[in-house]
């Protein structure tokens, strides 16, 4: 990969411009053109390496989510899958190595449209629903960066306190995000001026659109405003999500620490759901290989004195579905 291709996906993954020329003030750090970084950037979201350029929002800020699964028998499992992937609130949907093999995650506008989401996956497909809702994050989307040149990978990370889920911008805060949330959840438009294409379609200026953005950003609404990637198309074809039973009084260290690994991507509290699901902390890992994975895994466990610790490794399997989460859904 051109080394100006590769820096654009991964020194643009946080703090994209927030003024009215974004693509100009990149192209100037890249010493190329606007149109040069339009172009590549149009080119790698037809080739899928690329979601969206555009806000990740902070879960449960603006919204009600989950990451869900269900046992599904394996010559059904196609069928579930689509099934679960035809509601527009299923945004994420994989196969893992595991009993409960189908996971996908839930995204509505508030809890109760979530709720009745869930119960009419289970009407429609006969399974139950394991919901497993976020109760706390470690290390949550903050962007990876890639080694796609032959070079070693340096993590992206910020230096963000751990925030329980309900700790929520409050009510007035939220409002200001309200009016661009439909604009912008699929990604900014690829255009010279995209704030102002923006501020267009919904009756305002292209600077009061800025504002707003920031505004987010300051609250904790967005999580990150950059350059959205796809580990997959890019190389790191493995993946795992490696799943511990921590007691409870060490679970935010553990947490903690786990996020600080630069091969973990993500880490989270969820709840246990006993008997049938006694695990606690999650992390994912992303390699080019399932043994590069395998072998970060044994380093966490080696390093963070995890031997005695339960857990499970649910590798991916086939991916039915992947995109943006969508808080505001049209039926």
């Amino acid at each position: 990969m051109e080394p100006l291709t590769e820096s654009l996906l991964n020194d643009f993954q946080h703090d994209f411009p927030l003024s009215p020329t974004p693509f100009a003030q990149i192209a100037r750090r890249l010493n190329t053109s606007t149109a040069d970084v339009l172009a590549r950037l149009r080119a790698l979201q037809l080739q899928g390496a690329v979601s969206r350029v555009g806000p990740v929002f902070r879960p449960n800020t603006i919204g009600a989510s989950t990451l869900a699964a269900m046992r599904v028998p394996a010559i059904e499992l196609e069928t579930v899958a689509a099934k679960v992937n035809g509601f527009p609130e299923v945004n994420h949907n994989y196969e893992r190595e595991h009993r409960y093999n189908l996971w996908f995650v839930v995204t509505a506008a508030n809890q109760a449209t979530l709720t009745e989401t869930l119960s009419r996956i289970e009407q429609q497909t006969g399974h139950a629903v394991l919901s497993l809702p976020l109760v706390r994050d470690y290390h949550i989307d903050l962007g990876f960066r890639m080694s796609l040149g032959g070079h070693a990978p340096s993590p992206a990370r910020d230096a963000e306190n751990v925030k329980p889920a309900d700790d929520r911008p409050d009510g007035s805060a939220r409002g200001v995000a309200e009016d661009l949330i439909e604009a912008i959840q699929s990604g900014l438009p690829l255009v010279a001026r995209p704030y102002r294409e923006i501020g267009a379609r919904l009756g305002m200026s292209e600077q009061t659109v800025i504002e707003r953005l920031r505004a987010m950003i300051d609250i904790g609404i967005i999580k990150r405003l950059g350059v959205v990637v796809r580990h997959h198309e890019l190389g790191y074809r493995a993946n795992a999500m490696v799943v511990w039973d921590i007691p409870d009084d060490r679970v935010d260290q553990t947490g903690r620490q786990l996020g600080d690994i630069d091969c973990v991507t993500l880490c989270y509290q969820r709840p246990r759901r006993l008997p049938d699901w006694p695990y606690n902390l999650f992390c994912m890992v992303h390699g080019q290989d399932r043994e590069e994975v395998l072998g970060c895994i044994a380093r966490l466990v080696e390093v963070l004195g995890l031997g005695d610790i339960r857990h499970a490794v649910l590798f991916s399997g086939r991916r039915f579905k992947q995109r943006g989460a969508r808080y505001r859904v049209r039926h």
